[in-house]
């Protein structure tokens, strides 16, 4: 009953990726990342109450290179996360829907969830001492 000729829904190839699209689906991918790291930071609290030994492997695994990889992508997200939510929640009050508005708050975004990132991993390592 449908024509052959009828047109596809659109698809990503079809569209130009642009920075509110870009923003949304990281928004989503950083979500549940952030979930996903939470079970990485339980193990390591029940580990903390597990004792010595279960703590002192835990905290080899967060002192690798892997580790602090996983926890430098998880302060990302985190701070992705927490600036584009407060986008979205600007967004929610009914502000910043002009296209200028919705640019300048994406990379607005992204600068402090890098600069955010930063003050914490320097702050973190000033607290162990430079190691």
């Amino acid at each position: 009953m449908t024509s052959p000729n009828r047109p596809l829904s659109p698809h990503l190839q079809v569209y130009k990726p642009q920075i509110t699209s870009v923003l949304s689906i990281l928004h989503r991918i950083t979500g549940v990342g952030l979930g996903l790291g939470t079970l990485l930071l339980a193990w390591w609290v029940i580990a903390a109450a597990a004792g010595p030994e279960a703590f002192a492997t835990a905290q080899g695994f967060f002192g690798s290179i892997i580790g602090r990889l996983l926890l430098l992508v998880f302060t990302l997200a985190l701070f992705y996360h927490l600036t584009n939510g407060i986008r979205h929640l600007v967004w929610d009050a009914g502000y910043g829907f002009e296209l200028r508005t919705v640019t300048i708050s994406g990379w607005t975004a992204i600068v402090a969830t890098v600069v955010l990132t930063l003050i914490a991993w320097i702050a973190g390592y000033a607290v162990r001492g430079g190691a």
